[in-house]
C-alpha cells in the first residue's frame, strides 16, 4: 500500500491543504461573534489558552495518526485495533452529514455572487408592490436586505411542518456547486493539491483589501474600539471559556477524518509536528484578523444606522415643531427632546411613537453569527458602499474559497477510506467513486433548497456533529494513548521523523486535553437536556424580524 499511495507533490501542499480546510467559514462569521458576545479582547485570553491545552496537540495527534498508520480514517483506527474500526465509519458518517448540508452555502454563495453584478444591487432597495404604488409590505416591515435573504433567495415558508417545493433557482446553484467540488477532486491529491494553492490564498487577498477599505470607512474605528476594548468580568463566565474551546475544535476540523485522510499522503518522514503548530497558529491569526475587517465594517454599519436614524428623528422634530434647520445636532438631541416634551405636552406626545431611541452603542451590541452575518450584516454594509457591486464580487468570492477549500476535506475524510477498499476501488475506479459520493450529497442536498430547507440546515448545523465530534475525538486520544500505547506511539513517530516526542505532547494527549473534551461533553448534553423541546427561528413575514 506504501508504494501504491499518492502523495502530495511537496510538504508546502500539504500545509496548504489543510490551512484550506481548517480556515472556513466559521473564522468569518462565528469567531467575531464570540468576541462581541464574550468580552472583546478579553476573549482572546481562553482563546489562546484553548488553543494551546487542546487546539495544537489535537490537531497534531490527528495529523500523526494519519502520516503514521497511511490510511483513511476507517483503515487507520482498523490498524491500531481492529475494534476501533467503528471510530473510522462514524468520522466518515459525520463528514457525509458535514457535506450534505454545508455546500448549501457555496450554492447560497454563487446566487448572490451571480446577483453582484446588478446596478443597483437587488437588495438595496426594496422592490415594488403589485399595483407599483410603493413598497412590498413585506420588505418595508423587515429590510431590503432580509427581505432578499429570507423571501428572494430562501423564499422561506411560515414553519418547518410546510415544506414547499424545491426552489430550482438554489437548486441549480447547489448543482453547480457540487461540480465545482468534482471537478476539484477529481484525481484526487493530483487535482486538491493543486486546487488548495487558491483556495487557502486568494481568501487572505480578500481579507487584506477588505482591511485597507474598511480602515477608510467612515465610522469604522467605533467598531474596533468596541473590539479591542477588553471587558475583564467576562474571564469569570464559564461560557467565554466553553465557546473559546469550541471554537478551537470545530475550527481546526478535528474529528471528521480530514486531517488523518491529508496526511496519509504524506512521505513518512514529514515534520508533521511543525505543521501541526504552523496551521494551528495560521487558523488562530485568521480569525483575529478576519476579526478586525468584520469590526471595521460592523463600525461601519452602525455608524451608518445610527447617524441615519439621527437625522430621521430631527427632521421630524424639526418640521413637526418649526425648528431652524441644522438646529439639532447629536450633543443638544436629548436635552430638546426633554424641553420640547415639557413645553409642548400635547403635540409631543402625538409624534412621541415615531420618534426611535438612537444609539451607537445599541447598534454595536446587535450580535449575529451564520448566515445571518454573512448575507444580511455585511451585505447591510456592502450596499452602502461606493462601487458597492465591486465589493460585494469580492465578499462573495471570499466566501466560495473559504467554502469550496472546507469542502475538499469533508469529501476527502469521505473518498479516503472508499479508495483504500480493495472491495471497492477494484470494481469503481476513482473518479466514478468520487463521482457517486457527490452525486448522492446532491441529491440529499436538494432537501435544503425547499422553502424550508432553513430550517433543516438550522438543524443540521446545531445537532449533526457536536456531541458525536466530541465523542470520536475522546475515542481518538484513548486509543492512541491506551489501546496502541503512548510509548509505542512515541517509538513510532521519532521512527518516522527522527525528533522525540516532548513531554508537552504527552501531557495534553494523556491527560489534559481528554478532560476538557469530558468537560464539554458533560456540559453540551446538560445543555441539550436543560433545554427541554429543541426549538428553531421561523420568519413571520408580518413583523419586522424572526420569532
Amino acid at each position: 500500500m506504501e508504494k501504491t499511495r499518492p502523495l502530495w507533490s511537496n510538504p508546502l501542499q500539504f500545509v496548504f491543504a489543510c490551512i484550506s480546510y481548517a480556515v472556513g467559514l466559521g473564522n468569518v462569521w462565528r469567531f467575531p461573534y464570540l468576541c462581541q458576545m464574550y468580552g472583546g479582547g478579553s476573549f482572546l485570553v481562553p482563546y489562546i489558552i484553548m488553543l494551546i491545552v487542546e487546539g495544537m496537540p489535537l490537531l497534531y495527534l490527528e495529523l500523526a495518526v494519519g502520516q503514521r498508520m497511511r490510511q483513511g480514517s476507517i483503515g487507520a483506527w482498523r490498524t491500531i485495533s481492529p475494534y476501533l474500526s467503528g471510530v473510522g465509519i462514524a468520522s466518515v458518517v459525520v463528514s457525509f452529514f458535514l457535506s450534505m448540508y454545508y455546500n448549501v452555502i457555496n450554492a447560497w454563495a454563487f446566487w448572490y455572487l451571480f446577483h453582484s453584478f446588478q446596478d443597483p444591487l437587488p437588495w438595496s432597495v426594496c422592490p415594488l408592490n403589485g399595483n407599483h404604488t410603493g413598497y412590498d409590505e413585506e420588505c418595508e416591515k423587515a429590510s431590503s436586505t432580509q427581505y432578499f435573504w429570507y423571501r428572494k433567495t430562501l423564499n422561506i415558508s411560515p414553519s418547518l411542518q410546510e415544506n414547499g417545493g424545491v426552489q430550482w433557482e438554489p437548486a441549480l446553484c447547489l448543482l453547480l456547486a457540487w461540480l465545482v467540488v468534482y471537478l476539484c477532486i477529481l484525481r484526487g491529491t493530483e487535482s486538491t493539491g493543486k486546487v488548495v494553492y487558491f483556495t487557502a490564498s486568494l481568501p487572505y487577498c480578500v481579507l487584506i483589501i477588505y482591511l485597507i477599505r474598511g480602515l477608510t470607512l467612515h465610522g469604522a474605528t467605533n467598531g474596533l474600539m468596541y473590539m479591542f476594548t477588553p471587558k475583564m468580568e467576562q474571564l469569570a463566565n464559564p461560557k467565554a471559556w466553553v465557546n473559546a474551546a469550541t471554537q478551537i475544535f470545530f475550527s481546526l476540523g478535528l474529528g471528521f477524518g480530514s486531517l488523518i485522510a491529508f496526511a496519509s499522503y504524506n512521505e513518512p518522514s514529514n515534520n508533521c509536528q511543525k505543521h501541526a503548530i504552523i496551521v494551528s497558529l495560521i487558523n488562530s491569526f485568521t480569525s483575529i484578523f478576519a476579526s478586525i475587517v468584520t469590526f471595521s465594517i460592523y463600525g461601519f454599519k452602525a455608524t451608518f444606522n445610527y447617524e441615519n436614524c439621527l437625522k430621521k428623528v430631527s427632521l421630524l422634530l424639526t418640521n413637526t415643531f418649526d425648528l431652524e434647520d441644522g438646529f439639532l445636532t447629536a450633543s443638544n438631541l436629548e436635552q430638546v427632546k426633554g424641553y420640547l416634551a415639557s413645553a409642548y405636552p400635547s403635540k409631543y406626545s402625538e409624534v412621541f411613537p415615531h420618534i426611535k431611541n438612537c444609539s451607537l452603542e445599541s447598534e454595536l451590541d446587535t450580535a449575529v453569527q451564520g448566515t445571518g452575518l454573512a448575507f444580511i450584516v455585511y451585505t447591510e454594509a456592502i450596499k452602502n458602499m461606493e462601487v458597492s457591486q465591486l465589493w460585494s464580487v469580492l465578499y462573495f468570492f471570499m466566501l466560495l474559497m473559504l467554502g469550496i477549500g472546507s469542502m475538499l476535506g469533508n469529501t476527502a475524510a469521505i473518498l479516503t477510506p472508499l479508495t483504500d477498499s480493495k472491495i471497492i476501488s477494484s470494481h469503481l475506479p476513482k473518479e466514478a467513486i468520487s463521482g457517486l459520493v457527490c452525486l448522492v450529497n446532491c441529491a440529499i442536498g436538494m432537501v435544503f433548497t425547499m422553502e424550508a430547507g432553513n430550517y433543516w440546515f438550522d438543524i443540521f448545523n446545531d445537532y449533526a456533529a457536536t456531541l458525536s465530534l466530541l465523542l470520536i475525538v475522546l475515542v481518538e486520544t484513548i486509543a492512541v494513548c491506551y489501546v496502541y500505547g503512548l510509548r509505542r506511539f512515541e517509538s513510532d513517530l521519532k521512527a518516522m521523523t527522527g525528533r522525540a516526542v516532548s513531554w508537552y505532547w504527552k501531557v495534553m494527549w494523556a491527560g489534559v486535553s481528554p478532560l476538557l473534551i469530558v468537560s464539554l461533553f458533560v456540559f453540551y448534553l446538560s445543555d441539550y437536556i436543560l433545554t427541554g423541546t429543541l426549538k428553531y427561528q421561523a420568519w413571520d413575514a408580518s413583523q419586522d424580524d424572526r420569532l
